[in-house]
């Protein structure tokens, strides 16, 4: 059975992910077979494994830190909010349906023996498990049926490390606050504290690391700083969505929608030197954009009401006529066309007018498409000819199926890769494109090829300007971490947790 170690932070957006990720690495470098956990996540950034099974993408990104294949067993709870007071509820990777906050909460208990057996099996088949925890541990109104944080360190044994950002102010106040609202078994838990997102001279901070150890009595293990690494974000508090990106040669806007999910859809295009990727939310912050992307929504026909209520629609309805290059991604894609229906309610109920530009229809139905695919770009014409049979690979999760009308033409031919099944996919009508296929430009070509286009579009010379092998830069970005935290975590003393449990 495997020794395990979590990571609890503070606040939500303490760093829990990235140092789980980070440790992940490290561990699977010192020749140990690791493997990430976390009970249950809320994010709208989600991911299909091989098998066909939904599981959030921070998981993802920490199993590909641990050299290994995504597997839902890492997150057997997803929970993607539909509104502000609900959720999808995804169990192992399966749809189990939609709940309000309250009717979830009264829930939640039946769900513990999923956890459990998800941890055990995983535990089963590695060396270490990184355990992350979600939000804060001394969220004393939640802390009954709690298995996301102290609880799931007890049903897993796991000591674990509190980690506080000090970036965002108070983190003295987060870690001494946390602790004492701890019980007194659960302070027994904590093996270590970690000061994470430092920035200055480290000295300054010394006298308030004595102050800290003694007031807790628990050791800080690492005052990790700032580290100057690109590693997928989890959810939307995220620095690249805050839309205070400068202009660069080739400018893409992404509409930020109020439920977007997969942003991360766009890292490839964003990595390629010359290239700005901005998410904008205001027609004032669209500019005047080369490329506008209307990424996945988990509620598609809200957020098109959004647009159409602040402007937005309009504005990329006049950037369109004005023969800029406008690609829908899954809820993205929906919108462009001509009519959204929803008759059994899957997301908002009804009949609205799409944005009208590809000729096809959406209808909502209950069951949820998921899988990976592999495929390529049929003949296109228009501005991105140049992605003309170029390779792609990404996956899909939507609830809608689209109808393209007469003569309307597809835009990439794909595989399941779970059943082997062909099919046509998106639609494209002269510079208005649109697919399901989440992951479509995270293939060095397809990026290349999108850059390329507008640069001879725009007339520019963006020879210097080309793709990167995406899964090789992540490669690096995964030791770029673990260094960092090599040099400023004391992974003796962190071994030595893990090696004594609890």
């Amino acid at each position: 059975m495997a020794k395990a170690i979590m990571i609890q932070g503070t606040m939500s957006n303490a760093g829990k992910s990235l140092l789980t990720a980070g440790l992940c690495r490290i561990f699977k470098q010192d020749g140990y077979k690791v493997a990430p956990f976390k009970s249950q996540n809320m994010a709208l950034n989600s991911f299909i494994t091989e098998e066909g099974l939904e599981m959030g993408r921070a998981q993802v990104i920490q199993a590909e830190a641990a050299g290994i294949k995504p597997s839902a067993l890492m997150n057997p709870i997803l929970l993607k909010p539909t509104n502000n007071m609900g959720s999808q509820v995804i169990v192992n990777g399966e749809v189990l349906g939609n709940m309000s906050a309250k009717d979830y909460y009264a829930f939640k208990k039946n769900l513990r023996p999923k956890i459990l057996e998800a941890y055990e099996k995983l535990a089963s088949e590695y060396d270490i498990i990184v355990i992350e925890g979600a939000g804060s541990p001394a969220e004393i109104n939640l802390k009954q049926e709690d298995f996301v944080n102290m609880g799931m360190a007890k049903m897993a044994k796991a000591p674990v490390l509190l980690v506080g950002d000090i970036d965002r102010g108070g983190v003295f106040a987060q870690l001494v606050g946390t602790v004492m609202l701890l019980d007194e078994d659960e302070q027994d838990m904590v093996k270590g504290l970690i000061i994470n997102k430092f920035r200055g001279d480290k000295s300054i901070l010394d006298p308030g690391v004595e102050m800290l150890e003694e007031r807790t009595k628990i050791p800080v293990v690492g005052v990790a700083p700032y580290l100057n690494v690109d590693i997928e974000d989890e959810d939307s508090l995220a620095e690249r969505v805050k839309g205070n990106r400068e202009v660069d040669l080739i400018d893409i806007a992404v509409i930020r929608l109020p439920r977007i999910s997969n942003f991360t859809d766009f890292n490839a295009l964003e990595v390629i030197p010359g290239v700005s990727v901005r998410y904008v939310r205001t027609v004032k912050e669209l500019k005047n954009p080369d490329m506008i992307i209307l990424p996945g929504s988990k509620n598609t026909m809200e957020d098109l009401l959004w647009m159409r209520q602040n402007g937005l629609e309009a504005a990329i309805l006049k950037k369109a006529g004005e023969d800029k290059i406008i690609f829908g991604v899954c809820g993205g894609y929906q919108m462009l066309g001509e009519t959204l229906f929803d008759p059994d309610g899957v997301e908002s109920g009804g009949k609205i007018k799409g944005m009208g530009l590809l000729p096809m229809d959406t209808v909502f139905k209950g069951a949820k498409t998921r899988t990976r695919v592999e495929g390529r770009f049929l003949e296109v014409t228009g501005a991105l000819s140049a992605l003309s049979q170029i390779e792609l690979e990404g996956y899909e999760i939507h609830m809608g199926e689209c109808t393209r009308k007469e003569n309307a033409k597809p835009l990439v031919t794909i595989t399941d890769k779970v059943n082997g099944d062909s099919k046509a996919d998106g639609t494209y009508k002269d510079n208005v494109y649109g697919s399901y296929v989440h992951g479509i430009f995270d293939k060095e070509e397809v990026a290349e090829a999108v850059v390329t286009s507008i640069g001879k579009k725009k007339g520019l010379d963006v020879s210097e300007m080309t793709g990167v092998d995406f899964a090789e830069y992540k490669e690096k970005q995964y030791d770029l971490l673990a260094d960092g935290l090599r040099e400023y975590l004391d992974m003796e003393k962190i071994y030595k947790i893990l090696e004594e449990g609890i």
